[in-house]
Parts: structure tokens; C-alpha cells; sequence
């Protein structure tokens, strides 16, 4: 049933859950077309509020005697409790009831796809190479998981029939697309209340890697497990500092808060790329974008200039202060291996500072199955606080709470209250905040800056 719809005759829509990060970006690919857009969500934020500018109908009750009978299709994000009003609502009408992921697969079908995939770090190499693309005149449609600094939005149109997509392994999303280039950032094991198992999860990418179109271009991260059994015939690793790997850097200099590094690739290289934002795994995300590029034989000046002007995402280490007094960095890191790589990051630029982080859980099952790895990772800085668990879709779990990851620290560490997250910081005067997570931490970001820039 899903194959047989064809967006040309939808004329309108509703999201339950259009809120989210993915779910908003398809509401804007609809937007783009002219399709009416309405919508659910639990509450009002800033992405809604943006929504309904650009021209959503959005409520904020789970009430369907505020919803449209009359729409030609229903869009749902698994987040979304099976008891929802609305959710059954629609489904007593026999509607087409999709998940993203269903329709991000209809939409792939018909395009040229570059699909992002892995456990970290997909959200900044899918935005960059989105951004190479369109600053350097290439062209592409972009689905992406965060908000693009350069552009202030998570998606965009383009009259070239190529789509960058953030591909993701949540719930096998991933399997619907169509790729005809997959870059594979990562495979740490994640996500187990959807796998059961890593190796359960590692099959999933090897099934992805199964869907390469033929003549497809495969990049991976040199040493992801099970290396040896991806498939495809046009495949190159790349790694930052490994010079086995087909893609790597080479006379990297820290310059002005950026990086000025030489990439060599099979048969190319390019010189004196520029980045101007924090943090090594920055630079190796930067390599993909690269290499794709190349790949698509876009001239070499026109990469150097993307990747120069690129500002990142919001939330991947952004810069929120920045000044003599203070420096002030949010992540959305939420798994043990973001956490290391963003405080390594942040310990390069600034190796002189004490770094004081706050970080938010995100998942009971995460917390219980990673917190180990959790405190070796945030026992990386200096001092550090941690919040509540931020439950999202799931129910609190016994004995899993923010204390179990504590108690296995090395470093100081404090446990908060949502409530006392502001006197923490103002009593702890840091002078290198970085606050992280994928909860609703980023709630804080103004008023912890308002404090920082007032103290």
C-alpha cells in the first residue's frame, strides 16, 4: 500500500508528533509543494512556532475533534504513544497512517540519494554536505536531523533531482531509503531496546549497505566492526590520522579557534582546506563532505569556500559565548563515544581551562545499558553535573537513574535538580561551560547564557 501512493496527489497532511526534528523537515518538504500541512505536538517550541510561520496548522492538544477528516494522509513519529486520541482517530478512518521513515522511502524513490548513517556524528556530515552542495551551486534537496547554522533550517529544495538524507538506524528507518552514495560514520552498539543485541544492530547497516544502488559510492569510517563484510565495489574508508584508510588529513594546524589541514583521497588531493569550527571529529566529518563532493566532480575552489563558510548545527558544538571572560559550548552528545570526542574536542582548543560540563541522560535503557561507558567518558572533564534522565518515550526503569552513571566517576560530580541547574553554574563560576544532551536541556541555553554574560 505504501509503494502505491504517489505524492502528486496528496494535497494534504497531518503530523502527529510534527515537532520533531525529522518530522518537521518532511512538514517543510510538503510546505515547499503547496500541500496543506497540519499537525500535533505536546508542546509549543520554537521549531513549531517557525512551522506554523511558514504555514502549518499546529494544536497542541491530543484532541481530534480539532483534527481535519479530510486529509489524504497521516504521518507519524514512533515516539508517539499507541494510546494517542488523535493516533486512533485516524486510524478508525482508514487513512494512510505512515511513519517518517515511509515517507522519507517514497520520497527517495524517485531521486538521487546521498544517504548519511551511523550512530554519531550523521547530523554535521549530512548539513555539511548538504552545504557544500548548495553553496557550491551543485544543488540538493536536504532532509536533515538538526537546524543548519547557515541557513536556519533543517530543510531545503532544490530543482536538482539529488537528496541528502540523514539515514536513521532508530527502529530500522534506514532500510526504506533508496541510496546511491552511503557514508557510514559510525557503528557503536545503540539503541538496544530496538536491537537486543550489537551484533543485531550491525546487521541492520550491512542490510542498508545491501541497498547501495549498483555503481554506488560507499564511504566508512576506517575500523568500524565488520569492515570485511561490506559489499559494495566502489567502496573507500576514511580516518582521520590513519593514513591506511583510502581518505585522510595531513599537515593539520590550529588556527583562530578553526583548523587548516590538507585532505588526500584515492587519486586527489585537496590543500589548505579551512574549517572554522571547533573540534577534531569536526575535521574528520569534514572529509566526507569532501569526498563526496569530489565524487560528484565539483570544482575544488568551490569545496575550499563551502567548507570555509559552513557554521556547523545547532547544538553540535556551538559556540553559544565566546569571549575573553567565558566560553560557553552546547552538544547535542547523548552516547558515551559523543561525549569523548566532543570533550577531547573541546580539550584541544582550549588545553589550558578548566572545563565544567552539565549533561543530561537521555533514555532509561541508555543510561542502564552504557552507564559505565558514560562516567569513563565524563570523567574526561574537569568537573561535572548531572541532570535527571530525560525519559522521553520511555517509563522509569528500577534502580536506573542519573546516580548510576555518578557513582562510577573519577571526577567530582554533582547530581541536579532541573530547578537547581542555574544556582550550580552560578555558584561554580566556569570559565568553559559546555552543557550536553538530547532531552530538553537546550531549554537552558538563554537563561544559563543570560547568567554567564551577566555574572
Amino acid at each position: 500500500m505504501i509503494e502505491q501512493i504517489n505524492i502528486s496527489n496528496i494535497h494534504r497532511v497531518y503530523f502527529i508528533g510534527i515537532g520533531g526534528i525529522g518530522m518537521s523537515a518532511i512538514a517543510r518538504y510538503f510546505l515547499s509543494m503547496g500541500i496543506k500541512v497540519f499537525g500535533y505536538d505536546k508542546t509549543s517550541t520554537a521549531l513549531t512556532n517557525a512551522l506554523v510561520q511558514e504555514g502549518a496548522l499546529i494544536s497542541f492538544e491530543d484532541d481530534p475533534t480539532a483534527c481535519p477528516a479530510d486529509v489524504d494522509m497521516v504521518v507519524y513519529t514512533p515516539a508517539i504513544p499507541a494510546d494517542s486520541a488523535i493516533k486512533q482517530f485516524y486510524a478508525q478512518l482508514n487513512l494512510p497512517l505512515l511513519k517518517r521513515s515511509d515517507v522519507l522511502g517514497i520520497i527517495s524513490n524517485n531521486s538521487y540519494n546521498i544517504c548519511i548513517a551511523g550512530t554519531h556524528g550523521k547530523t554535521t556530515i549530512s548539513t555539511m554536505v548538504a552545504h557544500v552542495l548548495r553553496d557550491a551551486d551543485y544543488g540538493c534537496n536536504a532532509f536533515l536531523g538538526g537546524i543548519s547554522s547557515n541557513y536556519g533550517t533543517n530543510f531545503w529544495s532544490s530543482k536538482k533531482n539529488c537528496t541528502v538524507i540523514e539515514a536513521d538506524e532508530y527502529d530500522r528507518s534506514f532500510l526504506k531509503l533508496h541510496p546511491n552514495v552511503i557514508a557510514i560514520t559510525a557503528m557503536d552498539a545503540d539503541h538496544l531496546d530496538i536491537y537486543g543485541t550489537a551484533e543485531a544492530m550491525e546487521d541492520a547497516f550491512l542490510a542498508f549497505v545491501s541497498k547501495l544502488e549498483d555503481g554506488g559510492l560507499l564511504l566508512t569510517k576506517k575500523g568500524l566492526p565488520r569492515e570485511r563484510s561490506f559489499t559494495a565495489k566502489q567502496h573507500f574508508t576514511y580516518h582521520l590520522t590513519n593514513t591506511d584508510a583510502d581518505i585522510h588529513i595531513s599537515e593539520l594546524a590550529i588556527s583562530d579557534g578553526g583548523y587548516l589541514y590538507d585532505v588526500n583521497g584515492p587519486g586527489w588531493t585537496l590543500n589548505r582546506v579551512r574549517l572554522n569550527m571547533g573540534g577534531m571529529h569536526n575535521v574528520e566529518n569534514s572529509l566526507v563532505a569532501i569526498a563526496i563532493a569530489k565524487y560528484l566532480q565539483v570544482d575544488d575552489e568551490r569545496i575550499l569556500k563551502a567548507i570555509a563558510n559552513f557554521k556547523g548545527v545547532k547544538r553540535r558544538f556551538e559556540y553559544i559565548i565566546k569571549n575573553e571572560k567565558v566560553v560557553y559550548i552546547d552538544d547535542y552528545a547523548h552516547h558515551p563515544e559523543e561525549l569523548r570526542a566532543l570533550i577531547g574536542g573541546v580539550r584541544g582548543l582550549y588545553p589550558g581551562k578548566k572545563i565544567t560540563l552539565v549533561f543530561q541522560p537521555h533514555l532509561f535503557s541508555r543510561t542502564r545499558d552504557f552507564a559505565a561507558g558514560f562516567a569513563e567518558s565524563l570523567s574526561l572533564a574537569d568537573e561535572v553535573a548531572i541532570m535527571p534522565i530525560y525519559p522521553a518515550r520511555e517509563k522509569p526503569m528500577e534502580g536506573v537513574s542519573s546516580e548510576l552513571i555518578a557513582q562510577q566517576m573519577t571526577t567530582p560530580v554533582s547530581l541536579l535538580k532541573e530547578k537547581n541547574l542555574l544556582t550550580f553554574i552560578e555558584t561554580s563560576y566556569p570559565e568553559l561551560l559546555v552543557t550536553a544532551g538530547a532531552g530538553d536541556i537546550d531549554q537552558s541555553i538563554e537563561p544559563i547564557k543570560k547568567l554567564l554574560l551577566h555574572q
